[in-house]
């Protein structure tokens, strides 16, 4: 195993410095002196014992796909246990009050690159489907590749990514699952961003289905032998006698993609099980539409679910087991008490199980029928009829600006380094992750992110690390939320300002906007300078993305 960095100049320096200050005594020499250089001599060394016993550890993290908090059994999820997610919360550190963005491809690019998702151009979110013209060969993966990235080359080159800071540390980095930002991704951009290694979608329509016909392996297609459908075995959402049948029907959907994705993750940490390695998993579990290979044994006779109910919750659950899994297999090599485990996702809760008087998509109150203006009225699970409660009891959903989709949950396990079992409500957000990765490494980064190392929090040393305010962009407007609980929430066609209190209003019903007429206009002045002057940046629309459909003779 691999040391945080090499210690042999430090004891060279270390005992010259003794040598130095014994020389010193004997003569009798400034005693003063003598006593402070002993002193700084003991300090150095403490340090350097330290250092020597803190190891770089593997890092392997686990990115969930539109799992709301509120899907975990540690926070309260009633119908789903998660054991395996559990015991990472409670042999290691929970963080209570964390923001990812209101969906994937932003949550992605922001995690990626330490920036929060306001920003005007500080990258290119490309659309999807370019990937599925590779079906019938007529378009080639090469061609497709090339025209994605000559629509992104453009997006700032000076942007360091996750893996590009563990890269310079020495680690070997791969990326298994449904891959990067954008919804299509070129094979030059992956290079770009630091993998090593990557095996999975490189196209999020082509994601919206679990049994591909064939997967993208460091830029190349690779066909997966008995999946046969172009659209991935993709099935409609709302549950009828239809849907259900057309789901169950096999034909050409032998291979799940999940299942996939686990074989080529354990491949990749017994192959580089002798040196330091970081692992990115974003998964397609439990996003829909739903799709299973089998009902869960816990599951099957359960009445309080519906049948795709009973599949999601299955989804959910196969998300657990695999992480068990990748936990058993470190435990196997001996790399569990030097590998940090993060597990987190990127969104709030999502609705992939909807069926008439049950629950509908698009959400609505089920009581009056009424769609949800996200002005005076919301979301709420028992208004909409979520029998999981996914959203944990917050207000709104994936997209929104509430905070059921912005609120996500984090663990971070690290043998014998951080605490364990503790769970902490500091202010923090999907975007710090790569500086609190660079701290750890020791990468200097040459750019001012937006996000703050959280390793100080990790290792005890400090317990105020925390941002004053994280903000985020939503289909409905940006969102400011403070350290000391402040929510200045944005809805950018109407030129509404919504402010909320979150310590004493946790579903977001009490706005205060015109109590605290000077709040508002503080948090407005300070979203409308992270939205780079213009508060539409705080509004994500698909018109900003490049058109799905790839035409390469261009």
């Amino acid at each position: 195993m691999i040391s945080v960095i090499s210690f042999a100049p430090e004891k060279v320096m270390y005992g010259i410095l003794l040598l130095v200050i014994k020389y010193i005594a004997k003569l009798n020499f400034m005693k003063k002196l003598f006593i402070c250089l002993l002193s700084l001599v003991g300090l150095l060394g403490g340090e350097n014992m330290a250092a020597q016993k803190r190891r770089l550890p593997n890092v392997v993290f686990i990115y969930a796909d539109d799992l709301g908090r509120g899907m975990l059994s540690h926070e309260g999820q009633e119908i789903v246990k998660t054991p395996h997610i559990d015991r990472l919360a409670d042999e290691g550190l929970r963080f209570d009050n964390v923001r990812g963005s209101m969906f994937c491809a932003p949550a992605r690019a922001s995690l990626l690159t330490g920036y929060h998702d306001a920003h005007a151009n500080k990258w290119k979110i490309t659309g999807g489907g370019a990937y599925m013209q590779a079906y019938s060969g007529e378009v080639s993966s090469d061609d497709i590749s090339a025209a994605i990235y000559h629509q992104t080359k453009d997006a700032d080159p000076k942007l360091t990514t996750l893996a590009e800071v563990f890269k310079q540390a020495g680690y070997v980095t791969g990326q298994v699952g449904k891959l990067e930002w954008g919804f299509s991704v070129s094979f030059e951009e992956m290079e770009q961003h630091g993998w090593d290694y990557y095996y999975g979608y490189l196209d999020h329509v082509m994601a919206h289905g679990f049994y591909a016909p064939y997967m993208y392996e460091n830029g190349k297609k690779v066909d997966i032998p008995g999946n046969t459908r172009k659209n991935c075995g993709k099935s409609l959402e709302r549950e009828t006698a239809k849907t259900y049948a057309e789901r169950w029907n096999m034909e050409g959907k032998s291979v799940y993609s999940q299942d996939l994705f686990l074989e080529k993750m354990l491949d990749f940490i017994r192959t580089n099980k002798h040196r330091p390695f970081f692992l990115f998993h974003p998964t397609q579990l439990p996003h829909g539409p739903v799709a299973i290979p089998e009902v869960h044994a816990d599951y099957k006779s359960d009445d309080r679910l519906t049948q795709i109910e009973k599949e999601y919750a299955s989804m959910v659950k196969l998300l657990d087991d695999h992480v068990g899994i990748i936990m058993q297999e470190l435990k196997k090599i001996g790399l569990e008490d030097n590998t940090m485990v993060i597990f987190s996702s990127d969104n709030g809760h999502e609705i992939y199980y909807s069926q008439e008087g049950r629950i509908l998509k698009p959400v609505r109150n089920m009581q009056t029928g009424e769609f949800f203006d996200n002005i005076t009225t919301k979301y709420y699970s028992e208004l909409g009829g979520d029998v999981f409660n996914g959203n944990d009891g917050m207000a709104g959903l994936k997209y929104s600006n509430w905070e059921g989709g912005l609120r996500v949950p984090l663990i971070v396990k690290w043998p014998g380094e951080i605490r364990e079992g503790k769970v902490i409500d500091n202010l923090v957000a999907n975007y710090d992750l790569l500086p609190t990765m660079a701290d750890m490494l020791g990468v200097n980064l040459e750019e001012d992110k937006d996000g703050i190392s959280l390793l100080p929090l990790l290792l005890k040393r400090r317990s105020k690390v925390e941002h004053d305010y994280v903000v985020n962009a939503s289909m409905h407007g940006g969102t400011i939320i403070t350290k000391d609980g402040w929510k200045l929430r944005n809805l950018y066609s109407k030129n509404i300002f919504q402010l909320y209190y979150l310590p004493d209003d946790y579903r977001e019903e009490n706005d205060l906007a015109d109590q605290y007429p000077e709040k508002v206009e503080k948090l407005k002045a300070i979203l409308i300078k992270e939205c780079n002057g213009d508060l539409a940046n705080g509004r994500f629309t698909y018109q900003k993305f490049v058109l799905p459909r790839v035409n390469v003779k261009n």
